[in-house]
């Protein structure tokens, strides 16, 4: 046993390390941005949001939690996500917020330049899934042909607006290989079409009247009232282009918004949804 010196040396240190340290939360957490006056403060029942999170940027996941806090959907798709950053980002949120989100995770491949890790171990890169409600029967799908990079779709179960529903998390292939997303949208909407309600998000890279867009539409309806075609859409890129969707297949939506964001090239997307 310690003697009273040794007990106040002990005391000493530890002092001295909560000092240099920082108190006990996520690694980081005191870089947490703090939310803006308008941010909601709690989870917004039946909203989904898609935000693909631009990697190789270099932004903090410490941000990019913030980002989501500020609108605090009940879903949430992102995508260029590495599996490492995505538990990180609920760990903001829930540490910084008091935000607690379940999550799913659909990498379609490792990769050690965008996601760190081992040399023999890369991190896994592709797509995730938040949810404040459980999710349930993920499936991870990887298109047959992803074009310059493996690409594929998350599914999960949930429930929005007090009905269950699939939800979809896309990455299409990237821009001037419409041949491929026209392949991997019929891969997709396949899919969807066997669930009487879904909801589907993501990056398309695709602008709304893209043809290979068209057999997606077929089974869905888009969030945002009008957007047919390219002039009627609010741009979701810095480069004014829409690439980012949310679709609806039994759910309705009562409103839809897209959010500039400085911690990534694609705009932060969201819809809130009723019951349909």
């Amino acid at each position: 046993m310690l003697g009273r010196s040794g007990r106040w040396l002990a005391g000493a240190l530890a002092g001295a390390c909560v000092v240099l340290l920082g108190p006990s939360a996520p690694s980081g957490a005191v870089h947490g941005r703090p939310l803006p006056a308008g941010a909601v403060g709690h989870v917004v029942p039946n909203r989904v949001m898609t935000w693909n999170l631009c990697n190789p940027c270099g932004e903090g996941n410490a941000e990019r939690a913030a980002q989501i806090a500020t609108y605090a959907p009940q879903v949430v798709a992102l995508q260029e996500a590495c599996t490492a950053d995505v538990a990180k980002i609920r760990d903001y949120l829930e540490g910084l917020y008091g935000l607690a989100y379940h999550v799913e995770y659909g990498p379609v491949l490792r990769n050690r330049s965008r996601c760190g890790g081992l040399p023999w171990r890369p991190g896994g890169y592709g797509q995730a899934v938040l949810s404040a409600t459980p999710l349930t029967d993920p499936v991870t799908v990887e298109y047959p042909d992803g074009g310059s990079e493996d690409r594929g779709y998350l599914a999960v179960t949930t429930t929005v607006a007090g009905r269950s529903v699939r939800v979809f998390n896309t990455h299409l292939a990237q821009r001037r290989q419409e041949d491929v997303r026209a392949a991997q949208t019929r891969v997709l909407a396949a899919a969807v079409a066997r669930h009487d309600r879904a909801v589907v998000l993501g990056d398309f890279n695709a602008v709304p009247d893209a043809p290979e867009l068209a057999v997606v539409r077929s089974v869905t309806a888009d969030s945002e009232p009008g957007c047919a075609s390219a002039g009627a859409c609010v741009p979701t890129t810095d480069w004014q282009l829409t690439f980012d969707y949310v679709f609806l297949r039994g759910p309705v939506p009562l409103r839809h918004r897209v959010v500039p964001t400085p911690y990534s090239d694609h705009h932060l997307v969201f819809a809130d949804l009723g019951a349909g």
